[in-house]
């Protein structure tokens, strides 16, 4: 018989290792999406994933997606439109568009819907001027053509979603993000699962236990003062 936590009004977790194997990471569900709850959650590798009209679901797969830094895949297309700063590149400057168009923007395959549901938008708004969740923004002159948004939690950003309106434009963002990172002497982004998008850009994975072992040592660093203020990184030529 399955076993499965229902969580309450405390910020408290079960213990990783008791997540479900099939579904693959499934650990509680329940509670709701405060800053306290967010970000002791992502502290302890665990983080919310759920679709409209179903209850908050609470996951830490095994194994885990993450993308090492040194393996960060830069195609010779990607490196010729970093030269070629066609775009204009910025950190923190429109948080809330980002994770709009992440919520909304039209993806194509199967199971394409978005997962992004308007309770968690809201969440991981008061998670950015918290101080916790971060984006990249990718800009054709004034207009938003790709970007992505995560969490930093310790020395860790932990990936949450990304889109492109410009081909490419999501990959841009990706780039100077680990530029940001690798700065910061951070190890990896935290991609939580693999599919073959990550897979073409680096990310591989580790058991559940390693990713874990890692945490534990990231959630002691804390990333720079200056790391996440709103700047341009590259300006449009």
């Amino acid at each position: 018989m399955i076993s499965l936590t229902k969580l309450d009004t405390s910020p408290y977790f079960p213990d990783p290792s008791l997540a479900l194997s099939e579904p693959n990471g499934l650990l509680a569900f329940g509670g709701d999406l405060s800053t306290r709850r967010l970000v002791r959650a992502y502290s302890q590798g665990i983080f919310p994933w759920y679709s409209h009209e179903e209850p908050i679901m609470w996951w830490s797969p095994n194994p885990r997606g993450i993308l090492p830094l040194d393996n960060f895949y830069c195609s010779t297309k990607l490196a010729k439109l970093v030269r070629q700063q066609r775009y204009q590149v910025t950190v923190n400057m429109a948080f809330e568009q980002v994770i709009d168009a992440c919520a909304t923007i039209q993806r194509k395959g199967p199971g394409a819907g978005t997962w992004i549901t308007h309770e968690m938008v809201a969440a991981y708004i008061k998670l950015h001027h918290a101080g916790h969740s971060h984006s990249v923004e990718v800009w054709d002159d004034k207009r938003l053509v790709g970007g992505l948004y995560g969490i930093a939690s310790g020395g860790l950003f932990c990936g949450e979603s990304m889109f492109h309106r410009l081909t490419d434009c999501s990959k841009l963002a990706m780039y100077y993000l680990v530029n940001i990172l690798r700065a910061e002497n951070s190890p990896f982004i935290d991609c939580q699962m693999q599919n073959p998008h990550l897979q073409s850009l680096g990310c591989i994975e580790v058991p559940r236990v390693q990713f874990l072992q890692y945490l534990q040592q990231l959630n002691q660093q804390t990333f720079s003062s200056n790391c996440w203020q709103k700047r341009i990184l590259s300006h449009q030529q």
